[in-house]
């Protein structure tokens, strides 16, 4: 891998086919390599406080000052989204199931979003009193907001433990990430505390259920502690029971499993039948989310460039169309207006070809699947969908400052919607305090499905 295949064209410019992209896979399965691997990353510490992380919601469109629903924009600190829709509900007496939301926002920062609610006054919603939000505006809108209408996300972010003497390293980094996009990978939070839940999807892909639920349940190591390594002891000892009981309340999954197990003589194909398919799906989820994060890092080096055969992402409208002009899809994927699109690997997902294609089949290959494993009938559907492999940074800025707490840097940046800041984070600092804490940033839950239409 690695070899690129080059000529001469008019004026000197060069007419490249990738024959194989540069980056070999990782050799640590859940650390992928940076896009800005080149430049000194420097340590820092985000969300050390609720206002060092702050986020805004660029609406889609303004309320039109007419209609039966209110668009409304909260104001909350440490706050969840879902929690803040309870505590409105409460006190209007309203049902949390009636609020529209654009997107979910993190629960540790101050972060502004929209909501909207029907048959309320405006005037109700900017009275209300609750601790830890405040209602901003409210004004009467025709529809209910729905999931991902939003233009994108303001961030607005101090990293502390780091200040002026790294600020011309920030400026260089942001600047390559503004020209070449910034690696769509998935956080670490998607494969849990442990790192393992990508390994349990993959045990149900290939329907070894006993490996799916020794993972789920069992196989104490290093991360665990307390009652819950002592739960996971019991299970890989095989006292199921005994691990139902050693499990803490808030784990109700693992012992519902463990019951099931105890109860089904060691069945685990009979026990997994005990928790629900949704559930289920985050561990699906995170394998398919663990194999496009492979395919991220084999084409990393190239990541700003499209091939004949690639199934571009366009931007401005999540389309998806397959790449047949390449020296015109190259200027456009320069100009950030396309990205190749890596897969999230299901029945449904369209397949590239070419180049592009080989390469997803070979980070397959190496996990010792094929793409018809993921088209099997069975219980979870792995339906897929394409994903692009990096997304733009907006307006960024960094400055240095110093407060009562110390120095910092600040940055700001704005994303599409269903982005996350901890991926920008990732690429500037050399420790790994760039994880998502809580709920999303933003993610649109509709973020990775893309039609198929012409660009």
């Amino acid at each position: 891998m690695g070899r690129i295949l080059a000529s001469s064209g008019p004026a000197g410019k060069r007419a490249c086919t990738l024959r194989a992209m540069s980056q070999p896979l990782p050799s640590s399965e859940l650390h992928w390599p940076a896009l800005c691997a080149g430049l000194p990353r420097f340590s820092g510490q985000y969300k050390a406080r609720p206002e060092d992380f702050r986020v805004t919601e660029l609406p889609a469109y303004e309320p039109s000052g007419e209609g039966e629903h209110v668009l409304f924009e909260v104001e909350k600190r440490g706050i969840p989204s879902h929690e803040a829709t309870s505590r409105i509900a409460r006190a209007l007496g309203a049902n949390p199931r009636d609020f529209g939301l654009a997107g979910l926002k993190d629960a540790q920062g101050v972060t502004r979003q929209w909501m909207s609610l029907a048959a309320v006054e405006p005037e109700r919603l900017l009275a209300l009193d609750i601790k830890g939000l405040k209602v901003l505006s409210a004004a009467r809108h025709r529809n209910k907001l729905r999931v991902g209408h939003l233009r994108g996300n303001r961030f607005e972010l101090r990293l502390r433990g780091c200040g002026a003497a790294q600020l011309p390293t920030a400026r260089a980094m942001l600047d390559v990430l503004t020209r070449r996009g910034v690696p769509n990978y998935f956080g670490e939070q998607r494969f849990g505390a442990r790192g393992d839940t990508w390994r349990i999807g993959k045990a149900l892909l290939r329907g070894d259920h006993a490996e799916a639920v020794a993972w789920i349940a069992g196989r104490a190591g290093p991360h665990d502690k307390g009652r819950i390594l002592k739960a996971r002891q019991l299970y890989d000892a095989g006292d199921y029971m005994g691990a139902s009981e050693a499990w803490p309340g808030g784990f109700r999954p693992c012992i519902r499993l463990c019951r099931a197990m105890a109860k089904s003589g060691g069945n685990a194909k009979r026990a997994l039948h005990a928790l629900d398919r949704n559930f289920l799906r985050f561990y699906t989820s995170a394998y398919q989310s663990r194999l496009f994060n492979d395919v991220v890092a084999v084409r990393l080096e190239h990541i700003d460039e499209v091939e004949l055969g690639d199934l571009a992402w366009l931007h401005r409208n999540g389309a998806v169309f397959l790449v047949k002009e390449l020296e015109l899809d190259r200027e456009r994927a320069q100009r950030l207006e396309i990205s190749a699109s890596g897969p999230l690997f299901g029945s449904r997902m369209s397949v590239p070809q070419g180049r592009p294609a080989e390469i997803e089949a070979e980070v397959l290959a190496r996990e010792g699947q094929d793409a018809e494993a993921f088209a099997r009938p069975g219980p979870l559907q792995w339906q897929g969908s394409r994903r692009p492999l990096r997304f733009p940074l907006g307006e960024s800025t960094v400055e240095a400052g110093l407060d009562e707490h110390g120095e910092f840097l600040e940055l700001g940046f704005t994303l599409p919607p269903g982005c996350y800041a901890t991926s920008v984070l990732r690429e500037l600092l050399d420790e790994s305090h760039a994880h998502d804490e809580g709920e999303s940033e933003g993610e649109d839950s509709g973020a990775d499905e893309a039609p198929e239409l012409d660009g």
